[in-house]
């Protein structure tokens, strides 16, 4: 059968000519890939994933055209999609590399002047908060064992917390500061 029969079969859903069409071009697709992204692996990978896209796409294939070129066309998107979302995944980690770093890099002044505003945040909240939420952070006391601590409900303490962290929050808005949570159990 040519390509252009092939086509045909194909975009009436004939798996045979499928067949026959992938074991023509099925190595001459990853050998083209091979040679732009050097990588066996993803060559197969994106070999296939073309085989799968002509399959799923067979009611718009346009069978005055080479079949080949087509099959060579799509090969290279599938190889093109695949370097964005690499890109965008080492962007994002490099991001996050450098996110990490500046915190771990900040000055220690800069550190001391936010557990220094921190530790005022805490002290303005009201007195049974500020318990509660140091009976939880620094003594690691669980929501039930502090509710029987002082004789409340559990939803009593669970208001406490979301009410300290709240006013916490506030405190640090616009600083982006959520790692001093972390930090919090020096207090």
């Amino acid at each position: 059968m040519s390509d252009i029969e092939l086509s045909e079969a194909i975009k009436k859903g004939d798996e045979t000519a499928f067949k026959e069409l992938f074991d023509r071009y099925y190595k001459r697709v990853v050998a083209y890939v091979l040679t732009i992204s050097k990588d066996q692996d993803l060559s197969s990978d994106i070999g296939q994933q073309t085989f799968i896209t002509l399959w799923e796409t067979k009611e718009k294939l346009d069978t005055s055209k080479s079949t080949k070129s087509y099959l060579f066309k799509i090969a290279y998107n599938k190889y093109i999609d695949h370097c964005r979302k690499t890109k965008k995944k080492e962007t994002f980690i490099d991001e996050l590399k450098n996110d990490s770093l500046q915190l771990i890099t900040e000055d220690e002044d800069i550190i001391e002047k936010k557990l220094k505003k921190l530790r005022l945040l805490i002290d303005e909240l009201p007195e049974r908060c500020r318990e509660i939420l140091k009976l939880n952070k620094i003594e690691g006391l669980k929501y039930k064992e502090i509710a029987e601590h002082f004789g409340i409900s559990q939803k009593t303490v669970e208001s406490q917390m979301r009410i300290a962290y709240q006013k916490i929050r506030e405190g640090f808005e616009g600083d982006n500061e959520l790692y001093l949570f972390i930090v919090f159990a020096d207090y």
